[in-house]
């Protein structure tokens, strides 16, 4: 009995003794690399799927330029799903080319935009080039909401899964490891490509691309701890000369001459590595995203076995539940403005359009932000949302202010009322105040012209203007433009006049933002207005002209306007509302039969889309004249289309410019536009109105339809603004016009 008690007891003892010789379960940790490569970085989010589904724990992430911005989305929690699905829905052409909705531009801003295809810097009247093409602007906006869950983490090891990217410190041509900050910040730098986005400043260092340096940072994913390091290699390799089609071309071509070299290297020394077959796409091909995201899978797929082998032997893992920003607006307790120096608090809250405390939603918000960047007044626009204890927002706003205060700009434009225009703009800022901006506008062509602007812009305060611009065309009318001028003695037999019309025009106004949408304003006008023909007549010495009208117009006048037009050419969604009343008080020249008279009108037009590609746009206008029966210059003049607005011309569909003319009018008209393919489009028009004199005074407004027009054109956005031509056919002449217009109006 004791033997066998002795043998129990032993056997027990070897038993424990083999289990505390057993070795611990091997847990390998996973470091992984993700290289730059433009949208061809997309495919890293197919590799990130097959590592999932291999049951791959990843315990480091490092990456370069577009592997820094897929990377640090999964190291803050994103699955590789998630990832898919947010790239999916992203609009990379608005997102890289800063393409600022017109939503949420002021009204100055529009009006601005809508004029120039060219703007470059003039320090010093020396044109100058800016730094990129895109500050990024929209880049940031998308990444801080992504990234907000975690906008309280400055240590990226903290991260759900430890994180850096790479930077290249432009002074130095260094390399720069960005591992602490702030996240959206770091990331943009890393992917800051040299020409195509603005350098980012981080802690006073100018940064760009990490992939200037590094764009495979496997040693530093190894030095993190890694034993085991998978990468996704996504790099361009070298292109023949066929391919190399542009500058950008070429300057990408340049950086990868070292890199390839690197890869050489860093391949041997990554333990599993993804090569995607993506040769056929390039760093710019975002709208081949879904083909690319599936090269990536297919790649990775090829290379399943040995990523299972990994997870295997790791240890099991439960994946940290993250808790998502899921809100679509968010509570601003407080904002913190620093870095303006020459704009002031109010100023920047007012593009800012921000009133707090108040709850936004985080779409107005970055219309605000878009509406700031939109200025051009600042260089960065660098904000930080941190949560209170109370589940309200506080943000920091660091601004870096544009040090350039003069720029020049240029258009083009072509209508059949004014021909050919060329446009040269000076704009200069900071004149007297800092936040004042003075614009120039000088028109070439067929007809000169200009337009002075001088704006002082107080933001949610009465911003004040000054503006004086100058009209003139030279064009053959109908005789009956002129016949409320036409002397008795004139029995001319003429169908046409060609008419000289000269506009000068001086303003001084207040405006402000009413209710953040509405913008509100009134002034004061001086209006110069002289028109003959020197195809009648013999005027008092002795040329052979007749002079219709020469006469100085002082008046006041007040304004409301509302633009949610999402494109002010070819509108998708939104509703525009303009209304402007003029008091005429006094009169100096040749009008001597002068009385004090009022013009009021309005237009309002709602813009709808049916799907993608189908849209319409319905508005309805008017005008009258009050008292007055002596002035008849500042009539209603219907007829032409494509030309920017001069005192009461109106276009219409189906008449020549300047055909029908009245103290009064009614206009309706309906526009549907089907974009055949990007910025191309096929559109259908009609228009109805009456016009004439005293319309209402006789009900003759509402006793039929006068006049109708119909059209049917092709339109093209272009940088130089739209390209559009229109056969039009008017039913009661049974004549058609044809329409043609090119460029932004000005």
């Amino acid at each position: 009995m004791k033997n066998i008690i002795y043998i129990v007891t032993l056997l027990i003892a070897i038993s424990t003794f083999a289990q505390d010789e057993k070795p611990e379960q091997e847990d390998l940790k996973v470091g992984l690399v993700l290289s730059g490569g433009g949208a061809k970085g997309l495919a890293h989010i197919g590799a990130l799927k097959v590592i999932e589904e291999a049951g791959i724990r990843v315990d480091y992430v490092g990456g370069t330029s577009m592997g820094a911005i897929v990377g640090a989305l999964y190291a803050s929690g994103y699955s590789a799903t998630q990832l898919d699905s947010i790239f999916n829905v992203v609009d990379f052409n608005t997102l890289i080319q800063d393409d600022i909705p017109r939503s949420s531009k002021t009204f100055y801003e529009k009006d601005e935009s809508e004029k120039y295809a060219i703007t470059l810097p003039f320090d010093h009247f020396k044109v100058g080039f800016p730094s990129g093409l895109s500050k990024g602007q929209n880049v940031y906006n998308l990444l801080s909401k992504l990234t907000l869950h975690v906008s309280d983490i400055e240590d990226f090891s903290k991260l759900p899964i430890p994180f850096f990217c790479v930077a290249t410190n432009v002074e130095t041509g260094k390399e720069v490891i960005l591992d602490k900050g702030y996240l959206p910040r770091a990331i943009t730098a890393s992917g800051a490509l040299p020409s195509l986005f603005s350098p980012v400043v981080i802690n006073d260092t100018v940064l760009v691309d990490g992939g200037v340096v590094n764009n495979y940072p496997v040693d530093e994913v190894r030095n993190k701890g890694a034993d085991i390091v998978i990468g996704v290699d996504v790099q361009d390799s070298l292109k023949s000369r066929k391919k190399l089609k542009s500058a950008f071309d070429v300057l990408v071509q340049i950086n990868n001459y070292r890199t390839i070299e690197d890869m050489a290297e860093k391949r041997g020394r990554t333990d599993i590595y993804i090569n995607p077959d993506i040769k056929d796409f390039s760093v710019v091909s975002f709208n081949d995203g879904k083909k690319i995201i599936e090269a990536g899978e297919t790649e990775a797929n090829s290379l399943k076995k040995e990523l299972k082998e990994v997870a295997s032997r790791q240890q099991k893992f439960r994946k940290q539940e993250v808790d998502f920003f899921k809100k679509n607006s968010i509570y601003i307790n407080t904002v913190e403005v620093r870095g303006n120096e020459n704009y002031t608090r109010a100023y920047v809250m007012g593009k800012l359009k921000l009133k707090v405390p108040d709850k936004i939603t985080y779409d107005r918000f970055n219309e605000g932000v878009n509406n700031l960047s939109a200025t051009g007044n600042f260089q960065d626009i660098n904000y930080r949302l941190i949560a209170n204890d109370d589940n309200t927002y506080k943000i920091v706003f660091t601004l870096r202010e544009n040090d350039s205060k003069m720029s020049m700009r240029l258009g083009a434009h072509y209508d059949d009322l004014y021909g050919t225009a060329a446009l040269m703009n000076v704009t200069r800022k900071r004149i007297l105040t800092n936040n004042d901006i003075a614009s120039f506008d000088f028109v070439v062509g067929d007809n000169l012209r200009y337009n002075f602007n001088y704006y002082i812009d107080k933001g949610f305060y009465w911003s004040i203007g000054l503006n004086s611009q100058y009209s003139f065309f030279d064009k053959d009318v109908d005789v009956d433009f002129l016949f409320p001028e036409l002397p008795p003695e004139e029995n001319t037999q003429l169908n046409k006049l060609e008419l000289e019309y000269s506009d000068l025009t001086n303003h001084i106004y207040l405006e402000t933002l009413f209710r953040r949408t509405f913008l509100l304003g009134a002034g004061l006008e001086h209006k110069w207005l002289r028109y003959l023909s020197e195809t009648i007549g013999i005027d008092e010495n002795g040329n052979a002209r007749t002079v219709f009208e020469n006469t100085n117009y002082f008046s006041t006048y007040g304004y409301l306007r509302y633009d949610t037009f999402n494109n002010s050419f070819f509108p998708k969604e939104g509703i525009f509302f303009n209304g402007d009343f003029h008091l005429y008080l006094l009169a100096e020249g040749d009008n001597n039969d002068f009385g004090q008279f009022s013009i009021a009108q309005a237009k309002v037009a709602y813009a709808q889309s049916f799907s993608s590609k189908l849209s319409a746009v319905i508005s309805t206008e008017g005008g009258f004249k009050i008292g007055g029966d002596g002035t008849r210059s500042l009539d209603f003049f219907l007829g032409g289309y494509g030309y920017k607005p001069t005192n009461n011309f109106k276009t219409f569909y189906g008449y020549e410019g300047l055909s029908l003319r009245g103290d009064t009018y009614l206009k309706s008209s309906l526009t549907l536009d089907y974009e055949i393919f990007k910025k191309n489009h096929i559109n259908i028009a009609a228009n109805i109105a009456n016009v004439g004199d005293d319309l209402f005074t006789d009900g003759k407004w509402i006793d039929g339809i006068d006049y109708s027009g119909f059209a049917v054109g092709y339109g093209m956005e272009t940088f130089l603004g739209p390209l559009e031509v229109k056969w039009a056919f008017s039913p009661e002449r049974d004549e058609s016009e044809w329409h043609i217009t090119a460029g932004f109006r000005f």
